[in-house]
């Protein structure tokens, strides 16, 4: 079986900064519905929408923008101290996009950095919805354990690092060219059962390739920005987030361990843990019709 189709997006564009850089974004689902900015996981860029949520989201009247971070494609590249500071940034984005209210979904990486607006942007966040996300592991807020803590053992290295690093992953990705589905299908059999099952799908194998193929064309540093701030305080505490947050999470998740998620639920005031059974951790791409029916139902008792 081939790579399948996937649609392209809707809208692309990009949000000139006041300090002169910009933050690229596609549109996906209903161009003129209420928006939702979804923070792409890690590795990832504007075009890590399924094919069938960006369909859900049309019969929702949502208009998905799924935002590129900073040295992803034709974002501009930066290396913020902490998750704290995307919030400037973001509200930047959704000034450009007229979205004067608006949710977040993120995928794993894309978590902290959902909090963090959350934390920043109370007044015009209405929701955050979290699939499978990065935790704390150093700080007040720290979970025990997991791989991500390496990050934080090797934090002064990555810094370092990180743009030589992004660099060569670029390169590598360059060179791969027809070698792309037989590339995706080798790793998909290194990953755990549940994950597997999500890389089965045509359409989610072409939603990867072409995310990660168009993005490595202009910049590939961002996966190791966000490595250097896992491995860092995230900012702000999870107790002073004062939005609602509906978390997702396998109970199979080998990456960011369901404990982790346990731990963080535990911490924010206003946050429903949804354990999902014998899903590792790609398992949310199962569940985004009901993270995109929680958005707009929270959405609209806004208005």
């Amino acid at each position: 079986m081939g790579v399948g189709r996937v649609d392209p997006p809707r809208q692309t564009g990009a949000t000139p900064l006041r300090d002169g850089r910009h933050m690229s974004w596609a549109v996906f689902g209903d161009p003129d519905g209420h928006p939702v900015l979804w923070f792409h996981g890690t590795p990832g860029g504007r075009r890590q929408i399924p094919p069938h949520t960006a369909r859900q989201a049309e019969l929702l009247g949502i208009k998905i923008v799924c935002v590129a971070r900073p040295g992803v494609g034709r974002s501009s590249d930066v290396a913020y101290d902490s998750f704290v500071d995307t919030a400037a940034d973001i509200e930047q984005v959704a000034d450009d996009l007229g979205a004067h209210h608006f949710g977040i979904v993120a995928l794993s990486g894309g978590g902290p950095y959902a909090l963090a607006c959350g934390h920043e942007l109370p007044h015009r966040v209405h929701g955050v919805a979290v699939l499978g996300g990065v935790c704390p592991v150093t700080g007040p807020d720290a979970a025990p354990g997991g791989i991500v803590a390496l990050a934080a053992r090797f934090n002064s290295l990555l810094t370092l690092a990180r743009v030589p690093l992004g660099e060569g992953l670029r390169a590598l990705i360059g060179l791969l060219g027809p070698l792309s589905h037989p590339a995706y299908q080798g790793f998909a059999k290194l990953m755990p059962e549940g994950d597997q099952r999500v890389f089965a799908d045509p359409e989610i194998e072409a939603m990867f390739i072409h995310d990660l193929v168009a993005a490595n064309r202009d910049s590939f540093r961002g996966l190791f920005n966000d490595t250097v701030l896992f491995g860092r305080d995230w900012g702000f505490r999870l107790r002073d987030v004062d939005v609602p947050v509906r978390w997702w999470h396998g109970d199979a998740d080998s990456l960011v361990p369901l404990e982790h998620g346990r731990h963080v639920a535990d911490l924010l005031p206003n946050c429903e843990l949804l354990v999902r059974p014998e899903e590792s951790h790609l398992g949310g791409f199962g569940v985004t019709d009901e993270v995109l029916s929680w958005l707009a139902e929270i959405g609209e008792s806004r208005r």
